[in-house]
């Protein structure tokens, strides 16, 4: 199996900046920890954020989860095996400013990321927030030509089984291959076969990934999250 290099950088409340490096293994999610690289004889030791970092408060993502090569398909920030808050992905070079940030950190918290050995995989990844405070993730890898299903990358449920009844306030979306898309976007798909909203995929390697609040929705029982590939 090839693996990533995968690197990030926060800003705590306190002022302090907080490096983080590990090793994942690709086609697979892996935690992110603490690095005590950023100066030869760095004295932080490899361990999870929120240990590292226990009732301290993220202010700023300087540096979004960002592989040495290949890509990121997806992080986040776990809380008791569930999702606590989306993270933005990120290419050397691309990110142009802090991303602002308010989570306070408990001890057992980690930061989760999945990676592909590929520069420019067929993965898309969609991240929301409703207006309950909810944040998912829903990710596929396209098909050529056809229609593509995102499903929750924890428990495999669609947008509508997971989300019914909520409204989504925020949400930003990933792909290498947005070009193949109609539309270069996520679609939300109601129960009468047409779109009631829908996510532009940015390409992270162009694009500094930022979230937005346009042609949102609210989801039904029987919404999907789609992509129409032409290629």
């Amino acid at each position: 199996m090839t693996t990533q290099a995968v690197q990030a950088q926060i800003q705590l409340s306190t002022g302090e900046i907080v490096d983080l490096q590990s090793t994942i293994t690709d086609g697979s999610s892996g935690e992110l920890k603490t690095s005590g690289n950023v100066i030869s004889g760095g004295g932080i030791s490899a361990q999870s954020l929120g240990t590292y970092a226990d009732g301290k408060t993220i202010s700023a993502i300087l540096q979004p989860p960002t592989p040495a090569s290949g890509s990121i398909s997806w992080a986040y920030l776990q809380r008791n095996g569930a999702i606590l808050a989306c993270l933005p992905v990120a290419a050397h070079g691309v990110v142009s400013q802090p991303i602002p940030f308010a989570i306070r950190l408990r001890a057992g918290d980690t930061i989760q990321v999945f990676t592909r050995a590929a520069a420019a995989p067929r993965d898309v990844s969609l991240n929301v927030v409703t207006q309950s405070g909810t944040h998912a993730i829903f990710t596929a890898v396209n098909s050529a030509s056809t229609t593509n299903n995102l499903t929750h990358i924890l428990n495999s449920q669609s947008l509508g089984e997971n989300l019914a009844n909520q409204r989504i306030m925020s949400h930003y979306a990933n792909s290498t291959n947005g070009a193949t898309m109609r539309g270069g976007s996520v679609l939300y798909i109601n129960d009468r076969g047409l779109p009631a909203g829908s996510c532009i995929a940015i390409n992270p390697n162009n694009l500094q990934m930022q979230p937005n609040s346009m042609s949102t929705a609210v989801i039904g029982l029987n919404f999907q999250a789609s992509t129409v590939t032409t290629a």
